[in-house]
């Protein structure tokens, strides 16, 4: 049904990446990273870029194919049905793209965004830190200038590719003294520079994306490394937050749909009662209610797609995205292990792994909290600072009892 929403090349590019997903990607894979035996997809990222399919939305001339967020989304949501780790391996050369592709001089976009984009080259993205999460301007990793170097001296944990990257996205403290948003610059940091990695994570889910803590002792960074303006990092970071939420909303599509459709041709085969599952109102209503919640969410994420394609403030719109696809998500796979019983409590069936999954989509990328946050502040601010573009209703009650409106 939201063929109508795609152009021929976005329905191509997802047909592409869905015929990928389905005969190149072996389960063998997915059971090998769930079991920690993969540290990281490096082939996987490297066949995408042979394919020319990350940052789909770059222009032409850096490797991209100069399509937009639509495009993206789509090719996001059949790499969701993967689950998570492989969805940021598709991701991250998106999410570092951003930085590059607006910020980047014309040398870092030949010596990095290009081998990113083409497979050759594993980005990671350098953000939280151990004494915060969502205090992301509380950054207390440092970078000083030194002749032709920034030094660094910090950590940063959760480092999605912390084992596998072969460069970073660093945002490190460069003015102590300046308020929070002008205090961070943006830097690229090869793992060669002397990047540390002191710990990889057990995780419940995500796991083969070699998500750690990575530490920086005395690392010496080219001045030519630094992204955008000294102190632009608040400005760089708003920037980023788009490719970051729009990525996890995509990515929970594709594990949302997984699941349902899992769900539904189990309940059109397992018989209880002398019939089938699905014809119990209790079974075939979770399918109905998963279905009405998959389709909102991607109906969202494409027009927030479209808003951002157009040059839009999409603010609220992304987060909005990333709130209701990933909660959606959520529920979806709690549907249907519900549906599957017991059964899909186990490892018989890949629910309970797009359920550990899942849990951590409303947690990264900014928790759904701090998503609650930006919405209501982007609605307070359209709703009271700008002139009503519709009909005030509050006139169309009784006039004669206006003295009751007391505010204090």
């Amino acid at each position: 049904m939201f063929d109508v929403l795609l152009s021929d090349d976005e329905r191509w590019v997802r047909d592409h990446v869905r015929t990928l997903v389905r005969d190149r990607v072996p389960p063998k894979l997915l059971k090998d990273m769930d079991a920690d035996r993969v540290c990281y997809p490096r082939e996987f990222v490297e066949m995408l870029g042979a394919e020319n399919l990350l940052g789909l939305r770059f222009p032409v001339v850096v490797g991209g194919r100069g399509l937009g967020w639509v495009a993206e989304m789509a090719a996001l949501e059949e790499v969701g049905v993967l689950g998570s780790a492989l969805g940021c391996a598709f991701a991250m050369p998106s999410i570092v793209g951003e930085a590059l592709n607006l910020f980047g001089t014309p040398e870092q976009k030949d010596r990095y965004l290009k081998p990113i984009l083409a497979g050759r080259q594993v980005a990671a993205e350098a953000l939280t830190e151990p004494r915060g999460g969502s205090d992301f301007f509380g950054a207390t990793t440092t970078a000083r200038r030194d002749g032709d170097a920034f030094v660094l001296n910090g950590a940063k944990r959760f480092v999605v590719g912390a084992e596998g990257a072969d460069v970073f996205l660093v945002y490190a403290k460069t003015d102590p003294e300046a308020k929070p948003h002008k205090s961070l610059s943006v830097f690229l940091v090869e793992r060669a520079f002397g990047v540390e990695v002191h710990h990889v994570y057990g995780l419940l889910g995500t796991r083969g994306g070699g998500t750690g803590r990575i530490v920086f002792h005395n690392v010496r960074v080219p001045a030519a490394n630094l992204v955008g303006p000294l102190h632009a990092g608040g400005e760089i970071f708003n920037r980023m937050m788009v490719p970051e939420r729009m990525t996890s909303a995509g990515g929970a599509l594709g594990a949302a749909r997984a699941a349902l459709e899992v769900a539904a041709r189990y309940s059109n085969r397992r018989r209880a009662f002398g019939k089938l599952i699905r014809e119990f109102q209790a079974v075939s209503f979770k399918i109905a209610d998963s279905i009405a919640l998959l389709d909102s969410a991607r109906a969202l994420a494409y027009v927030a797609a479209r808003h951002i394609d157009a040059g839009l403030d999409s603010r609220r719109l992304v987060s909005e995205t990333k709130k209701v696809a990933t909660e959606a998500a959520w529920s979806i796979v709690n549907n249907a292990m519900q549906v599957l019983g017991g059964i899909g409590y186990t490892d018989v069936y890949p629910i309970e792994r797009l359920l550990r999954d899942a849990r951590l989509m409303m947690i990264w990328t900014g928790s759904n909290e701090i998503m609650n946050l930006l919405i209501q502040h982007e609605y307070y601010r359209e709703v009271l600072e700008c002139a009503p573009p519709v009909r005030d209703i509050e006139h169309d009650a009784n006039e004669e009892a206006a003295a009751e409106k007391v505010f204090e």
